[in-house]
C-alpha cells in the first residue's frame, strides 16, 4: 500500500519586518485604530465602508499655519481656497469660517460660495471656461476675474458696454517654468503674448487690468520654481507699468503646493520632499515685496491652495473583502473601495495601515479596488501585514480631488462624515440607486411588452 502523500509545490514568500519606528515596531504594523480619538471599527459599525472621515482640527490647523507663513512675510495676504479640489459644502465653510476667500472656476462653485454666503467681493473666478451670464454675475457681484483668452476678452467687453461703465480685470499669465511648461491657461510672457493681452485690454476703453494671475503646475515640491514665478511676477509688472501705466491692485501666485503623499515617479518619501509652508512663503515673499512699488503700495498678494489644506485631515477607511495568492506567488488582497472613489492612485503611492494589531511581519502585496475592471489597482506592490477578510484598514491623506472627482460606477459613493470635539457629523449621507437615477426617465414604448 502506497502511504506517499503527493507531491506539493512549495510557495516561498519573502517577509520583512521592516525599518523600525521610536516604538520599535515596523511603521506599517503599527495599527491605525483610531482617528481624532474615535474607534475606526466602531466609526464603520455605524457609518458604514468604505467611509470617509474628515478631522477638522487637521483642517483648522493647516490653515492657520498656511495663512501665518504667508501673513508674516507678506501683510496684504489672503487665502483663497480652491474649490475644485474638494467642494463639500462642509469643507468650504470651515475654510470660509477661518477666514478664506473662494477660488472658483465654474459657476457650479461660484453658486457653492454664494449659497454658503460669500461675498461676491471675497470671490476670485478663474478657468478657461466662463459663460457670458456666470460673468455678468460675477462682475455685477464685485469678483475678481481672470481673464484666460482674447475671446473671453471680447465677451467681457461686450458686458463692459451692456453694464455701460469700464470693467476691472485680472489677466492670466503663464511662463517657462515646468517641464513640459503650463501652456494652457493664460497668455505666455516669454513669448510677448502676456504684454500684447495686456496692451489689448488698455487699448479698448472698456477694461482696466488691475491684477495679474500666474498658476505654476500642480503637486510642485520645487520652491525654486515658485521664486521664479515670482520674480517674473515683478519683471512683468515692471514692464507693463513702465510701458503702459498699469497699476496693480492684486497678484496671485496660485496654488500646486505639495501634500504629505508620495508621488509615483518619486524616488524619496513625500515625509523627505514636501516643502514646509515657511518654505513656500520664504521662497515667495521677499521676491513680491521688491516689486516696483513703495511698500504702502503693494499689491495684495493671493494664494489658491487647494491640495496641502485638505489632503491630509482625510482619511479612507475600507474592508478587506477577499484575499488570494497570485500565480506569481504574490499575495493579493481585494477591498471594497475602488479608484471610482480613490482617483488619486494614478499619482500616490497611498500608505496603507491596518486598523487591527495584525503583528509586525511585512509581505509584498497586490491591492485591489472592488470594481469589476482590471485597472484598479490601488496598489501595484506594498508591504503589509496579514489581513483577512472584515478586517479594516486605514489610507491616510485623501482628502483632494478625491471626493470632487468621484463617479458613480458599479458602487456608488459611500458616507462621509466629519470629527470635531468629541462630535461625529455625517457630512454626506451615502448615495443609493433611487438618488442616483433620479433624473432618469424610460419611455413607455421602451418596457412596454417586458416579461409577457
Amino acid at each position: 500500500m502506497n502511504t506517499k502523500k503527493p507531491y506539493s509545490k512549495p510557495t516561498i514568500i519573502r517577509h520583512s519586518v521592516g525599518i523600525l519606528n521610536k516604538f520599535g515596531r515596523p511603521p506599517a504594523t503599527v495599527p491605525m485604530n483610531r482617528i481624532d480619538g474615535f474607534s475606526v471599527r466602531e466609526l464603520v459599525e455605524k457609518h458604514g465602508s468604505p467611509l470617509f472621515v474628515l478631522s477638522v482640527p487637521s483642517l483648522r490647523e493647516r490653515y492657520r499655519d498656511l495663512n501665518r507663513a504667508f501673513k508674516t512675510r507678506y501683510p496684504k495676504f489672503r487665502i483663497a481656497y480652491s474649490y475644485k479640489t474638494n467642494y463639500l459644502k462642509s469643507v468650504c465653510a470651515l475654510l470660509h469660517k477661518e477666514g478664506a476667500w473662494a477660488e472658483v472656476v465654474s459657476g457650479f462653485e461660484y453658486d457653492i460660495a454664494r449659497d454658503l454666503n460669500v461675498p461676491g467681493d471675497q470671490i476670485v473666478f478663474n478657468g478657461p471656461y466662463k459663460t457670458k451670464s456666470e460673468l455678468i454675475r460675477a462682475f455685477r457681484d464685485g469678483a475678481l476675474v481672470n481673464i484666460d483668452n482674447y475671446d473671453e476678452m471680447q465677451v467681457v467687453e461686450d458686458i463692459a458696454d451692456e453694464l455701460g461703465e469700464t470693467i476691472e480685470i485680472g489677466i492670466r499669465i503663464n511662463m517657462d517654468l515646468n517641464d513640459p511648461p503650463w501652456y494652457k491657461f493664460g497668455f505666455n510672457v516669454e513669448s510677448g503674448q502676456a504684454f500684447e493681452a495686456v496692451k489689448r485690454a488698455e487699448s479698448g476703453g472698456k477694461l482696466k487690468v488691475k491684477g495679474l494671475h500666474i498658476h505654476t503646475g500642480t503637486y510642485v515640491d520645487d520652491v525654486t520654481i515658485y521664486s521664479r514665478a515670482a520674480q517674473g511676477l515683478v519683471n512683468f509688472y515692471s514692464y507693463i507699468k513702465e510701458e503702459l501705466g498699469v497699476k496693480l491692485k492684486y497678484w496671485d501666485i496660485g496654488g500646486g503646493y505639495a501634500s504629505h503623499n508620495t508621488l509615483h515617479t518619486a524616488y524619496l518619501p513625500a515625509e523627505q520632499t514636501c516643502p514646509t509652508f515657511d518654505q513656500y512663503a520664504e521662497a515667495i515673499c521677499p521676491i513680491l515685496l521688491n516689486g516696483p512699488f513703495p511698500p504702502q503700495e503693494a499689491p495684495k498678494l493671493f494664494i489658491e491652495p487647494g491640495r496641502a489644506l485638505v489632503d491630509e485631515p482625510f482619511y479612507l477607511i475600507t474592508s478587506v473583502v477577499a484575499q488570494k495568492r497570485l500565480p506569481t506567488g504574490q499575495r493579493a488582497v481585494v477591498l471594497d473601495a475602488g479608484m471610482n472613489i480613490l482617483s488619486s492612485v494614478q499619482w500616490y503611492r497611498y500608505n496603507l495601515q491596518t486598523a487591527q494589531d495584525a503583528g509586525y511581519m511585512l509581505e509584498d502585496t497586490v491591492v485591489y479596488g472592488g470594481l469589476c475592471m482590471n485597472i484598479d489597482v490601488l496598489q501595484m506592490n506594498t508591504s503589509i501585514p496579514p489581513v483577512r477578510r472584515g478586517d479594516l484598514l486605514v489610507i491616510p491623506h485623501v482628502g483632494a480631488y478625491n471626493i470632487s472627482q468621484s463617479w458613480q460606477f458599479i458602487y456608488l459613493r459611500p458616507a462621509i462624515i466629519a470629527l470635531e470635539n468629541g462630535n461625529v457629523h455625517r457630512i454626506r449621507e451615502a448615495e443609493t440607486r433611487e438618488y442616483v437615477q433620479a433624473p432618469e426617465s424610460i419611455a413607455d414604448e421602451f418596457i412596454n411588452g417586458l416579461n409577457e
